[in-house]
């Protein structure tokens, strides 16, 4: 349980989570503890398996861990999570705001749900998309999800806008990049336009112009970031039904990504 939620991850999950219900008329089953839970949650999202197929070993049952996650997921605590990690990387000074980058990826939706499409790249078939922003070093800042047949260009605005407050080593809390990489995907006047409404200098390949490659050597950190959501088996498909579960294992994913340099 401690490999998979350590200590250091379960202060800070402490500060999020919300308490436990009070039964007024006392009585009902005895309620596992929220750690054990956590682990269990952790080990579906890190290994990909079913929750039916939840060891035993945690303690409680697979309808209590999915419960309790469905019960997390809607009071918004692995964002929460996510965002209090970050807050301690900024405290550090971990985190480097001279230059963030953008991406996405296409995953094939194995269930019918809210927020799938057809996928361009796989034939037409269902599937959902996850985008994220990254600091200089390769930090999830803020990720979101759509159907895959969205274009990149449209998750830009709300991803940017969904990047928090996060406190710095000294001044303000800061939630603005200076500068942000793309590829192709994003080249488009309106949204560079935006960009330099919110005074971020937009580093754009134009279609045509330029090879998307030339700024590989900043984007090349998003891309990185990405293949370590491929460390979360849950996320090689999308398994959830409801869009609300798929976000929440996402959030999962890159708040753990953060607190793994936290703990450094």
């Amino acid at each position: 349980m401690e490999r998979l939620v350590p200590d250091g991850l379960w202060e800070l999950f402490q500060r999020v989570v919300p308490a436990a219900p009070v039964r007024p008329q006392g009585g009902g089953r005895r309620r596992y503890g929220d750690r054990e839970v956590l682990a269990a949650i952790m080990f579906v999202a890190a290994s990909g398996c079913t929750w039916r197929q939840t060891p035993e070993t945690f303690g409680p049952s697979w309808s209590t861990v999915y419960r309790r996650f469905t019960e997390w997921s809607r009071a918004r605590v692995w964002a929460k999570l996510h965002r209090l990690v970050l807050d301690e990387l900024g405290r550090r000074g971990e985190l480097d705001w001279s230059r963030c980058a953008i991406d996405s990826v296409n995953m094939r939706a194995l269930k019918r749900g809210e927020l799938t499409g057809p996928n361009p790249v796989d034939r037409g078939k269902k599937g959902s998309k996850i985008h994220l922003v990254t600091e200089r070093t390769g930090l999830p800042l803020s990720v979101g999800i759509s159907a895959a047949n969205t274009h990149d260009s449209m998750g830009l605005e709300p991803l940017i806008r969904g990047i928090p407050p996060i406190r710095s080593r000294r001044g303000p809390r800061r939630r603005r990049p200076s500068k942000l990489h793309a590829d192709k995907g994003y080249d488009y006047d309106h949204l560079r336009i935006w960009l330099r409404s919110r005074r971020i200098a937009p580093r754009i390949a134009r279609k045509g112009v330029e090879p998307s490659t030339r700024l590989g050597r900043h984007r090349w950190t998003v891309e990185r970031t990405v293949s370590w959501l491929g460390g979360f088996r849950r996320l090689h498909g999308r398994y959830e039904r409801k869009a609300e579960h798929f976000l929440a294992f996402t959030g999962i994913a890159v708040a753990v990504i953060c607190y793994r340099r936290l703990a450094e």
